[in-house]
């Protein structure tokens, strides 16, 4: 599970909606051949980070290369279950990271293509976003 070793503020302020935001950076196939971009906008967890990598690395078979473009750096914050109003904000639950639409996901670079598309679409089916294929060009 993806979590950040030290963080500057402990709990987060949610931010604005990202809804019909696009993404400016992060957009291209820079380190591998193919790649999975995102088309909607979505927070993803570690947890769903963890289950597509894993769904990916099966296709990797100890060849070819895996970059995950996304690090989840946002806390969110829960409070216990039947927990009366007030009292504050809630302890750290877990982190997500916002994905905008045109965002990277993962980047492979080793495979062949039919394998790396099979792969792109099993891990993309454990994401909450819709997803597409992409190439380097």
């Amino acid at each position: 599970m993806l979590i950040p070793k030290k963080v500057k503020h402990r709990k987060h302020q949610k931010g604005r909606r990202i809804k019909r935001l696009v993404e400016t950076r992060g957009t291209k196939v820079s380190f591998g051949s193919f790649g999975l971009k995102a088309t909607t906008a979505k927070w993803v967890t570690s947890n769903q980070i963890e289950a597509a990598r894993r769904m990916i690395i099966r296709y990797l078979r100890k060849g070819g290369k895996l970059w995950i473009r996304i690090f989840p750096d946002k806390v969110i914050t829960r409070k216990g279950q039947e927990v009366p109003m007030g009292g504050g904000k809630g302890a750290p639950d877990h982190y997500v990271f916002p994905v905008k639409p045109g965002r990277m996901i993962f980047e492979l670079e080793g495979i062949e293509e039919k394998d790396a598309k099979e792969a792109f679409r099993k891990a993309g089916d454990k994401l909450p976003i819709k997803t597409k294929f992409v190439k380097k060009q």
